[in-house]
């Protein structure tokens, strides 16, 4: 199933040079992450999909609705979007009510929005911080709060704008987690990142922007195995990948858990 189409597509600000320009893309199930040294485009692209902007030419459908026909507002019943900086979506002084407000806010019922909140706080390793102020948690709490406040509102598209930042090991094998089982519910889940060990061990497809352009697109796998590609839009490949190329092997293996499965690897 598609969820997203994009048809030669253009923006520019008012003042500036063009700063999306001709990209043509489709977004399935597969979870993507899409990835560009600062200034590539990534994150007017993200604005763009959710109706915060308009484009100066082509064309946007999500869900089957044409961004230039369709508010921002019902936009986000079918795409929700995590913040980068917790602190830029939080302003209820309850978690529980945080997380609500989305999914009030598209239309659920009062008991709908609860029992989706407390589930999506199960999701994020918070269900006892139901009744705690947000801002007596920590940045990595917070950022759980805002990542169960868009799960709760059960959106069919689902972004990350850069989910590790603040989480240490096991904030992010929870974030994986999360990853892991909105696909299995058929769930898009799309990121702006530049944590390039996140993106090999939690997503499939990878999209390189430069200069507001596609440079590349295809699994990871794929994609990781252009270095002097990546070179060009200033990305390094993972650590891993790197790793194993001083060491002479010619595969490309994306974390250690592959690297280890190789059965030609001697203990």
């Amino acid at each position: 199933m598609i969820y997203i189409t994009i048809n030669d597509l253009h923006f520019s600000y008012p003042v500036g040079e063009e700063v999306i320009r001709g990209i043509t893309l489709s977004f399935g199930e597969e979870p993507t992450a899409i990835i560009g040294q600062n200034g590539a485009g990534k994150t007017t692209f993200v604005k763009l999909l959710k109706g915060l902007l308009q484009p100066s030419g082509g064309e946007i459908t999500v869900c089957g609705h044409n961004t230039k026909n369709t508010t921002a507002a019902e936009l986000a019943k079918h795409i929700g979007l995590v913040f980068q900086n917790p602190n830029d979506q939080i302003f209820k002084n309850k978690v529980l009510d945080e997380i609500m407000y989305g999914p009030r806010n598209i239309g659920q019922t009062e008991m709908e929005a609860r029992e989706n909140a407390l589930l999506a706080l199960e999701w994020v390793g918070l269900a006892e911080k139901a009744d705690a102020n947000p801002y007596d948690l920590s940045l990595s709490e917070r950022k759980m709060v805002t990542i169960a406040s868009i799960i709760a509102m059960n959106t069919k598209i689902v972004i990350f704008d850069e989910p590790t930042i603040a989480q240490d090991y096991g904030g992010k094998q929870k974030i994986k987690s999360i990853i892991r089982r909105l696909q299995e519910k058929g769930t898009l889940v799309l990121t702006i990142i530049h944590d390039m060990d996140f993106v090999a061990e939690a997503f499939e497809r990878v999209i390189v922007f430069q200069q507001g352009k596609v440079l590349l697109d295809g699994h990871k796998k794929e994609v990781y195995a252009k270095a002097a590609l990546l070179k060009q839009a200033y990305l390094e490949q993972p650590h891993v990948t790197q790793l194993c190329n001083e060491l002479g092997w010619n595969d490309i293996y994306l974390t250690v858990e592959e690297f280890l499965s190789n059965p030609s690897i001697v203990p």
